[in-house]
């Protein structure tokens, strides 16, 4: 007996240089549901390890005043259906090209752009969790004595870049440009907890919440990963993902205080698949099936990632023929 044709499904990865294990998780999904991914990945350099699965496109910065007419150009082009942003520059173009272009009819794995640009300033993300009744480090916000220690954020950082901790008045005077950052409560005594999250993007149904703690990161990214069984942080999640109405893929980070343990906060949210979700995958947390559900019409199922279950992260080498 013949096997069926695969039906091609053209997606276009936004800065998926280095995610060849979540493209290969998505390959698999739209495989066990009859479809043939079919990868391009839009890119500054061409040769990135993505080029092993997809057809690398040289792309435009995300500042450039012609990116979307070229994104536009290229989903016409190729036959783009979803686009999936893979870093935080990424995020909110892929909603604005559903938002300016919806003739197209584009599925990305995400919410819209005005919540996405919120939660890429930390602020103004802070803001919104207090606003919404979630529980955040204590902010600074200058019109009072300062409490010791703190820690100063750039307000659109990623990856841990330009972080400081205050440890006194003159650190805390000494700092150029306080309203460039977000500052709160520095906890020195603390648990990191990574969430990866899916929320069907038209039913807003919450269907995979996955808690594990980073072991080890190289870069800002973790390296080696171990899911968790933690009733707290998945409760403080899906109350965060309603109370936000945030859509898709996402990744809460949470922190909590070893020194009053039942003291859970919200550090950040960003609002894409983190490095780190392969973890969550391999635990069986159906994201990427999620996704592929999403993209080709169908009703996308709940699932829980097993506690306990470990990613180890190793190099691995593409080579490039001169």
């Amino acid at each position: 007996m013949s096997t069926p044709e695969l039906k091609p499904y053209p997606i276009l990865l936004l800065g998926g240089a280095k995610r060849v294990s979540i493209a290969r998780h998505l390959e698999a999904a739209f495989r066990a549901r009859g479809y043939k991914a079919l990868f391009f990945s839009y890119e500054i350099e061409k040769r990135v390890p993505i080029a092993v699965l997809a057809e690398v496109i040289s792309g435009k910065r995300w500042s450039d005043p012609e990116l979307y007419t070229h994104l536009r150009e290229i989903v016409e082009n190729k036959g783009i259906r979803m686009i999936v942003p893979f870093v935080d520059g990424a995020v909110g173009v892929a909603a604005q090209m559903c938002e300016r272009y919806p003739e197209l009819g584009l599925f990305v794995p995400g919410s819209d752009s005005r919540l996405s640009e919120i939660m890429f300033d930390k602020r103004a993300a802070a803001e919104l969790f207090e606003r919404c009744g979630l529980p955040v480090p204590r902010t600074d916000r200058g019109n009072e004595p300062p409490r010791f220690p703190l820690i100063a954020k750039p307000r659109h950082g990623s990856a841990s870049k330009g972080i400081a901790v205050l440890e006194n008045e003159e650190e805390y005077r000494a700092l150029c440009h306080p309203e460039a950052y977000l500052i709160q409560e520095y906890i020195a005594d603390r648990e990191e907890i990574s969430i990866d999250c899916y929320v069907g993007v038209h039913s807003g149904k919450i269907l995979t919440v996955s808690p594990r703690r980073r072991l080890e990161t190289l870069g800002g990214e973790a390296v080696r990963s171990v899911t968790l069984d933690d009733t707290a942080a998945e409760d403080l999640a899906r109350r965060t993902l309603e109370a936000t109405g945030l859509r898709g893929a996402v990744t809460i980070q949470l922190i909590r205080d070893l020194s009053k343990p039942d003291r859970l906060l919200i550090m950040e949210i960003n609002p894409r698949l983190g490095g780190g979700v392969v973890c969550s995958i391999g635990a069986g947390a159906d994201i990427a099936g999620n996704i592929a559900d999403e993209a080709i019409g169908m009703d996308a199922q709940e699932s829980r990632a097993k506690p306990g279950t470990e990613m180890y992260r190793y190099f691995q080498e593409v080579i490039f023929k001169a």
